[in-house]
């Protein structure tokens, strides 16, 4: 298909909408999981980066979930506000702000605990083929 033509503006031809519309429906189906916990999917992947590594930049948070500060300060305002983060600048460099989560916010966790292999019932992939996926998304992201 040359890329100048009719047939490459047609939906059924994008690689960009069948990313798009999985992406939307695989976030969809956290919403009832997370949602007793009073988190947003964006908060909830906040939290999967400090569980990993606690006390860290806001820069380092953002770089690990493509996320830029214009969406990612009001997200950790409204966490901090809610008692499950700290955010603090430190002497030697008062630009950097770090992140690190309370005993709340380290107890959200065994809330949350569940919630891949959740995930992972609902999607109709075999193993093998979500590894596939799995490789083929972080190749586009690496890029």
């Amino acid at each position: 298909m040359e890329y100048n033509s009719d047939e490459a503006l047609k939906l059924d031809n994008q690689l960009c909408f069948p990313l798009y519309a999985a992406s939307r429906k695989v976030v969809g189906a956290y919403t009832p999981l997370l949602k007793p916990l009073g988190l947003t999917y964006t908060q909830y992947i906040v939290f999967m980066v400090l569980w990993e590594q606690d006390n860290i930049p806001v820069g380092e948070i953002g770089a690990r979930l493509c996320l830029d500060s214009g969406t990612l300060t009001p997200l950790l305002k409204k966490l901090e506000k809610s008692g499950y983060i700290t955010r603090e600048r430190r002497k030697e460099d008062e630009r950097t702000v770090y992140v690190c989560l309370t005993e709340e916010g380290r107890r959200l966790k065994d809330k949350a605990r569940d919630i891949p292999k959740t995930i992972g019932q609902c999607l109709p992939l075999k193993r093998e083929e979500a590894e596939v996926l799995y490789r083929l998304l972080y190749k586009i992201l690496d890029n």
